[in-house]
């Protein structure tokens, strides 16, 4: 599926199921609500905060698709062409940091990782 495919399969069901898109203020909120349930998938799986036992079950894929699924939403509702956006984005990127990450020293050693 490409990024165009999803928007327009977004839409679709925005537009059949969903019955309309909410307002761009509601789903900036939803957006960030969901990215919050990733943040706290990573804090406590990955990063040093124990896992509660409610939080073991959480599905880190579905709720990434979730932050997508509401990114989504919102550049249909803004108009934005999420293909031509990220091609745009990744040439600004390419450009800024062609050096700039070869010569960060932090980066020239593995990461650091927690013991077992």
């Amino acid at each position: 599926m490409t990024l165009s495919d999803a928007q327009q399969q977004v839409d679709r069901w925005i537009n059949t199921t969903g019955v309309r898109y909410f307002n761009e203020l509601t789903n900036t909120a939803i957006l960030m609500e969901e990215v919050g349930e990733v943040a706290r998938i990573m804090a406590r799986r990955y990063g040093e905060q124990s896992e509660k036992e409610s939080d073991k079950n959480a599905d880190l894929a579905d709720e990434l698709a979730d932050v997508l699924f509401v990114l989504i939403c919102l550049a249909n509702q803004t108009g934005t062409d999420l293909t031509k956006a990220l091609e745009n984005n990744l040439k600004k990127k390419t450009l800024r940091d062609a050096e700039r990450h070869k010569q960060n020293i932090r980066l020239s050693k593995p990461p650091e990782t927690a013991s077992v």
